[in-house]
């Protein structure tokens, strides 16, 4: 067999060359003839030189596409910034300008270098898409005095205050131009599918350059693109101005650069399949690209989600098409400048516009409104469009924290009477914000009653805590009797002790989900009538807390029927719970419980119906054949009563009896007699016929007890009946290999056979390991393996079950 070889380094160049003309090729000339119109209209939306959009773009899909972390990702000028610029040129003007993006493009690439992406993401969604919504807004008002024939001005609000004037001496052929390019911006991705072909063409190039044609055709009056012969321009340092100033325009460039580059890279990622993006990488990039634009004279750079999304879609693989995007725009500019001068400023700015109103977003505003940060939104915009950038967001994060501040306090209170006593439910945080409502809850409870406060509470803050202790004091001082049971956490319980404090300590569940009724159950007469049943209080407390939390599993076992994995054989002990020490819930185990997790050996002859028991049989014979159950656990237990029983009668000096020996007794007879060879059990109380002749079936457990060395608790010989309940585990494994049906599953590798104890004062659990015939821990120390299946050739099954091995 020849083993495929990696191709020459040759061939793989002309295989990557290969892909780059077949995808990246095409997709760069989309995204180029996207990024000329766009790049002008940005940079003249924000009062800046036209040409700084050109280096702009120029530098972001060579620079930042040579170096960066999303190499699908399309660099360059970016709407989200229009707004920060325009605000930046009339007080520092253009020279400055550059200044400021050099110094912001420093700082993000010392924020990539901390590896700091990730926490700028961790902004609220409402707060980050609010900001841009609110840029959205100010760039199409606006722009919408130069699609007028007027000139906008520096400020949102001056803007939609002369809107109505503007409308009034409103220029016609700016208007026609730029109702032309708005109408083919929004019907061009309505073209029928059949026309698909014609749709590829970005719908800016058209609109554009439809407007070009008709402006130049009908020979309209407008301002169009006026491109100077210097095109580099150099920062100059700033003079006379105020460092705080400077301070905040360089990191409201470097912050609004940055969170708009990287939501667009996370936007980009989920657009294809390749390669995810380096976010710390990325910024670091985009820095470098500020670096180099503003040293140039460029417009500030940040990643665009629009022509991100045009490269992805055109094919693009790599970040070859990034790259070539940026050459077609240099060489396009530096060749054909003067086709770029027919633009009208009109068309550029409707384009602009239109950008804008994208920028609200309604996906995003029901998304925000879905997950109730609504307000945190509307703050946002209405801070962006008002005040500014990072004034909007400023006051979006304030909102936040404020609707934050008040879910972390709402509470519930609920009152009611069950059992005797008054309850009284709390849920939520409990704060002074939830005081006065809580208060009037306790103050209407009558006086001398049994009340239970119920606190599901998350935190418990210094004035909760007083309110509750104080009203407590007052009303066992009055001769009532008050009992508060904490859920979640002991915040009160602590907090009475003199050691408040908000971190959890640990766990505290309801003693409800685990504990015997008698220790959480309040039974108490009130007005005279007598207390529930421990029962009925047990169901009614099921049907209140647990049923509507178990009733989908419930409803779908309805539906399609068990399918337990287990057989699960334990002692009818009152202290052993099988669904507690397993953490199983329904349909998980099939269970049989019996006195003494006996399993009655298989009958066979002329005795299979002579005194046998058919119950556990029954069970073991449906748990198998039909249910097709995996395993089968017997489970033993310390302090069983069974096996003390059978261990009282050895140290008597009776003799243990097989069910197969005793007689039935004479149907003239006593009830409370029984034939003599019934097994001797030392302790048991009279006229017990039924208990005695089932206690036979552990002779064969006695019987291994007192021929063999008896299993150890890792290593540790416990009491003899307790060695006598371990014996007893094994020996009734030893019983199930003996019914066919568990033969036949255990030899097809269908069935294992499991052996578990259960010491009840320790709550530990032990499983059998047939390697050192102890019992070991399942939850085993750091430096031992806990008991597993180990591999065992399959003539070695047979046995290793029998002797228990899990």
């Amino acid at each position: 067999m020849t083993l495929p070889t990696r191709p020459p380094k040759a061939a793989r160049t002309v295989l990557r060359a290969r892909a780059v003309i077949r995808h990246d090729l095409g997709a760069s000339l989309v995204v180029f003839l996207i990024a000329i119109p766009l790049s002008l209209g940005i940079a003249l939306a924000a009062g800046a030189p036209l040409t700084s959009g050109i280096i702009a773009a120029v530098v972001g899909g060579i620079v930042v596409g040579t170096i960066g972390g999303a190499p699908l990702q399309i660099s360059g000028p970016a709407a989200g910034l229009t707004v920060v610029v325009a605000g930046l040129v009339p007080i520092y003007g253009w020279r400055v300008t550059c200044a400021i993006t050099v110094a912001a493009g420093l700082l993000q690439v010392l924020l990539g270098l901390a590896k700091v992406a990730r926490a700028a993401l961790a902004l609220s969604p409402a707060i980050v898409h609010g900001m841009l919504a609110g840029i959205g807004i100010v760039i199409a008002i606006a722009q919408l005095h130069v699609v007028l024939g007027g000139s906008p001005q520096s400020e949102a609000l001056d803007n939609l205050h002369e809107l109505p004037g503007q409308f009034a001496a409103l220029r016609a052929p700016e208007l026609t131009v730029g109702v032309l390019t708005v109408a083919v911006l929004l019907a061009w991705p309505l073209l029928p599918a059949r026309l698909n072909g014609l749709r590829r063409i970005p719908a800016p190039l058209v609109a554009v350059a439809l407007a070009t044609l008709v402006a130049t055709a009908a020979s309209l009056e407008v301002a169009r693109v006026d491109l100077p012969g210097a095109a580099l321009v150099l920062p100059s340092v700033p003079v006379g101005f105020g460092w705080a100033g400077l301070v905040t325009a360089v990191v409201t460039v470097a912050v609004v650069g940055a969170v708009e580059s990287l939501l667009a890279a996370v936007a980009t990622d989920r657009l294809h399949h390749g390669k995810r993006s380096d976010l710390d990488r990325e910024l670091a990039a985009q820095g470098v690209g500020n670096v180099v634009s503003g040293m140039v004279g460029g417009f500030p750079i940040s990643g665009g989600a629009i022509r991100s999304t045009a490269n992805v879609r055109a094919g693009a693989t790599s970040r070859a098409a990034t790259i070539m995007h940026g050459l077609w725009v240099l060489l396009f500019v530096g060749l054909l400048g003067g086709m770029v001068e027919r633009i009208p400023l009109a068309a550029l700015a409707a384009l602009v516009m239109v950008v804008g109103m994208q920028m609200v977003n309604r996906a995003h505003i029901r998304h925000v409104h879905r997950h109730r940060e609504f307000p945190a939104y509307v703050a946002t915009v209405a801070g962006v469009v008002v005040a500014g950038v990072l004034e909007g967001v400023a006051l979006g994060v304030i909102a936040a924290v404020v609707m934050a501040l008040l879910r972390l306090s709402r509470s519930t209170v609920h009152a009611y009477e069950r059992d005797g006593a008054l309850h009284v439910e709390v849920h939520g945080a409990l704060t002074f914000l939830s005081v006065p409502r809580l208060s009037r809850v306790l103050d209407k409870l009558p006086a001398g009653e049994h009340v239970v406060l119920d606190l599901t509470v998350d935190y418990l803050d210094q004035a909760a805590f007083e309110a509750v202790h104080t009203w407590r004091n007052a009303y066992v001082a009055r001769g009532g009797q008050v009992e508060i049971e904490e859920i979640h956490d002991d915040h009160y319980g602590r907090a009475a002790d003199g050691q408040p404090g908000s971190r959890r300590i640990g766990p505290t569940p309801s003693a409800r989900w685990f504990a015997p009724w008698w220790h959480w159950q309040r039974l108490h007469p009130r007005r005279g009538r007598p207390p529930a049943h421990p029962l009925v209080a047990g169901a009614r407390e099921f049907q209140l807390r647990t049923a509507p939390l178990v009733q989908p599993f419930l409803e779908r076992l309805a539906l399609e029927g068990q399918n337990p994995a287990q057989l699960f054989i334990t002692c009818a002990d009152s202290r052993v719970v099988p669904n507690l020490i397993t953490a199983s819930g329904p349909g998980d185990l099939f269970t049989v419980r019996n006195v003494g997790n006996l399993v009655p050996p298989h009958p066979h002859g002329s005795d299979a119906h002579a005194g046998a028991d058919d119950s556990v049989g029954a069970a073991i014979e449906y748990a198998v054949s039909v249910l097709g159950v995996r395993s089968i656990t017997v489970c033993g237990h310390s302090g069983c009563g069974a096996m003390q029983a059978l261990l009282a009668g050895v140290e008597g000096g009776g003799r243990p009896a097989t069910a197969l020996d005793t007689k039935a007794p004479d149907e003239d007879a006593d009830a409370g007699q029984v034939a003599d060879d019934v097994p001797t059990t030392s302790g048991l109380p009279e006229h017990t016929p039924h208990l005695r002749r089932w206690l036979a079936n552990g002779r064969t457990s006695v019987d291994r007890y007192l021929e063999r060395p008896a299993p150890t608790l890792s290593g540790y010989a416990p009491a003899p009946a307790e060695q006598l309940c371990l014996t007893n585990v094994l020996q009734q494994l030893d019983n199930l290999l003996g019914h066919p049906v568990v033969h036949r599953a255990v030899e097809d590798g269908q069935l294992r056979l499991f052996g578990l104890y259960f010491d009840l004062a320790s709550a530990h659990m032990y499983v059998h390991d047939a390697a050192t015939g102890q019992f070991e821990p399942v939850v085993a120390p750091l430096d031992k393996p806990a008991p597993d299946a180990p591999d065992v050739p399959p003539e070695q099954a047979l046995e290793a079950a029998a002797a228990g091995r899990p």
